[in-house]
């Protein structure tokens, strides 16, 4: 299968690597089907929308900021980053993360209850 977006490009893929989101994304619920990748080496993945290929997330592994983030051995938390032109202005979507099932290939994303989880939370510090 491929896809076609102004960002990447042509992009092949098999139906097994689509990751499956029963209820969506927050704002994007009726999008549900999309894929996960990333650069060699890179700090970054980009889920992208099979159906709207447009529709990039960006996201940063939150286990790379706190360890204990997510109790589940299985699910990988990822929250979604807000890019900058100013590397001191990116940050991370602590509080709202999107958890990934890489076995079942199913997702989902969760509004977390703690204060001290950031919408906010910065991936570079200017000093």
């Amino acid at each position: 299968m491929k896809l076609l977006n102004k960002q990447f490009g042509e992009i092949e893929f098999e139906e097994e690597a689509v990751i499956k989101f029963e209820e969506g994304i927050l704002g994007f619920e009726e999008l549900r089907e999309f894929l996960l990748f990333s650069e060699t080496d890179g700090y970054f993945f980009w889920l992208i929308s099979v159906n709207e290929p447009e529709i990039i997330f960006p996201l940063f592994s939150l286990k790379l900021l706190q360890d204990e983030y997510s109790d589940e051995e299985k699910l990988e938390p990822y929250g979604i980053v807000k890019l900058d032109k100013e590397p001191e202005n990116i940050s991370v979507n602590m509080k709202a993360p999107v958890f990934i099932d890489h076995n079942e290939k199913v997702g989902f994303q969760k509004i977390i209850d703690n204060e001290e989880l950031k919408v906010d939370y910065p991936l570079f510090v200017n000093n």
